[in-house]
């Protein structure tokens, strides 16, 4: 049986329809969340993607497990045997995917060699290209209501066969209204897998407090006028293309945190904000990078360090416990300190 890490929830703190999401806990069916027997047993690699699949298996009466706590980076995190384990005995291990969990993608595909159901959640929301400028427009507003989840008209298996891992960027979770889409799909491939529906209307739940908290973002962030960062590596295009922020520069490029600036490289990167400046060095809270703060004393400029919850969500308790606190406390993060 799984080990459950318990968290408590703050989902009150992050939508309004909190009576709704857990009405749909309490139903009569195999999906009642007072079952003493969880309905559905579920392994997630990262805080976020778990996050969400646990705010989905809380209501619906299962459990879920986050294989990486908030100081792991995902790049360089390495599952236990007892974790692979895990993985293989779970209803469903649900992983970010592209590339992200680098350094466990053996164990991952050992687990689902040994018959583990593996499902990866970025091939699904419309990744964008590393290294792309993101200049181009992704719908969202039109989502909702074009995505006929009912249906099951997703078509993602094609998205997923043609969705090479290493050319798109893994980063989704920075985008919260793509996640919003990914939990309808989290709660729709749960409930093919436990053949509890309740995990539909879940999932569908958790994502409409996605939505709101992606318009709590667009208020905060839109008092900015497309303020330039400065950040630790290529984690930032989702956030740039969703909320109108411009990227400058990049330490460390290529989507991943394993490598090392030249020198030539900082020194570029120190001539870029002595001429142009920025409004923000950005790393991550949990793996924060030295490089940023050395950009900062080498500048001319002075230019804030702003750390974001990037690579995991908070600890449990922290005010950044659930995905909608952390991308929250990102957006005020930056605001307070751009402002």
């Amino acid at each position: 049986m799984l080990t459950h890490r318990s968290r408590t929830l703050a989902i009150a703190g992050t939508i309004s329809g909190c009576g709704l999401l857990f009405a749909a806990c309490t139903t009569d069916g195999s999906g009642d969340a007072n079952n003493s027997d969880p309905t559905a047993a579920v392994v997630a690699t990262t805080t976020q993607v778990g996050s969400i699949a646990e705010q989905i298996t809380q209501c619906a009466g299962g459990e879920t497990q986050i294989l990486m706590s908030a100081g792991d980076d995902p790049h360089q995190f390495e599952a236990s045997s007892a974790q692979i384990a895990d993985m293989v005995t779970a209803d469903l291990v649900l992983i970010n995917g592209l590339g992200l969990e680098a350094s466990m993608q053996r164990s991952i595909e050992n687990a689902e060699s040994d018959g583990a159901e593996v499902f990866e959640v970025a091939p699904q929301l419309d990744p964008l290209p590393l290294g792309d400028d993101h200049d181009h427009e992704h719908d969202h507003g039109e989502s909702e209501e074009s995505h006929d989840h009912a249906g099951h008209e997703h078509d993602h298996g094609e998205d997923e066969e043609s969705h090479e891992h290493g050319s798109y960027d893994s980063h989704v979770w920075l985008d919260v209204a793509r996640m919003a889409d990914g939990a309808e799909l989290v709660g729709e491939r749960i409930a093919e897998t436990s053949g509890d529906d309740t995990y539909v209307s879940c999932g569908a739940d958790v994502a409409e407090s996605l939505r709101e908290t992606d318009a709590e973002i667009e208020d905060i962030l839109g008092e900015m006028d497309s303020p330039r960062l400065v950040t630790d590596h290529a984690a930032y295009g989702y956030f740039a293309d969703r909320y109108g922020i411009e990227i400058s520069g990049v330490v460390i490029p290529g989507g991943s945190t394993d490598g090392e600036p030249s020198s030539q490289d900082l020194a570029s990167l120190t001539s870029l904000l002595d001429d142009e400046g920025a409004d923000a060095l950005v790393t991550s809270k949990a793996n924060t990078n030295r490089m940023i703060s050395a950009l900062a004393q080498e500048t001319e400029q002075d230019i804030p360090v702003v750390e974001l919850y990037e690579s995991a969500i908070g600890e449990p308790g922290s005010d950044a416990e659930t995905y909608q606190d952390a991308m929250l406390y990102n957006a005020n993060a930056l605001a307070e300190a751009v402002n």
